[in-house]
């Protein structure tokens, strides 16, 4: 085999390796930031239980996490009940996806959350899921922040890191101007998805502390 025929097999190789690359990524972008109209519905129920309390949400294609509660948003919510040192009255769940995090918050403390995520199929699943589980909250679509009103006493969120590094602050610096006077905005992070990084951005802005961290990832509260 000659050097020459050797260096064209080797570049296709590569351009099959990088076309399977840009599919796989592109299939895992669209779960948060697309609405494919023609995704086929497979919905599935995803059951869950959080002490005393029994869930059943709603999931489809097209959707973060379609399969499982991810082990990112469960120690979010486990991290959050159990350092919690106050109570809240206005509740925002901002990149709900199908209402994991809102929905487990709205029943554990008897409290409306109101929920926003720019994935209609999402937000339509979130929908079904608080009728389905009896909560007091609301569901709505939002490309982050620009359909959401007022301030709040409790951010919480779960944000698409792979959306990238400015979409992910937005959710940050967002959430901050948007507390009321000793509000908090709680999220979780990656380690090897710049946790450090990010949490040396938001001290620029306000305070923020790590509250535990598991797996490689990090739970903070921050506050303005």
């Amino acid at each position: 085999m000659t050097f020459l025929f050797k260096n064209y097999l080797l570049n296709i190789l590569k351009c099959a390796i990088l076309s399977l690359s840009k599919k796989k990524w592109g299939k895992i972008l669209e779960h948060y930031f697309t609405n494919n109209q023609n995704l086929k519905s497979e919905i599935r129920s995803i059951n869950f239980s959080f002490d005393a309390y029994n869930f059943m949400f709603k999931s489809d294609n097209g959707v973060f996490s379609k399969n499982k509660i991810d082990y990112a948003s469960l120690f979010l919510v486990k991290t959050f009940f159990a350092n919690k040192e106050k109570d809240y009255d206005r509740i925002l769940d901002i990149g709900c996806g199908y209402g994991f995090i809102g929905i487990t918050l709205s029943k554990v403390l008897n409290k409306h959350v109101d929920m926003y995520d720019i994935n209609k199929r999402a937000v339509h699943l979130c929908k079904m899921n608080i009728k389905e589980n009896g909560v007091d909250a609301t569901a709505e679509e939002s490309n982050i922040y620009g359909n959401v009103e007022g301030k709040y006493d409790l951010i919480i969120t779960n944000p698409p890191i792979r959306a990238g590094k400015d979409t992910l602050m937005e959710f940050l610096t967002g959430g901050l101007a948007r507390l009321n006077k000793d509000g908090e905005l709680w999220f979780v992070i990656s380690k090897n998805q710049g946790a450090k990084s990010v949490q040396k951005e938001v001290e620029k802005i306000g305070t923020i502390v790590k509250v535990d961290q598991s797996k490689g990832f990090y739970v903070f509260c921050a506050k303005n």
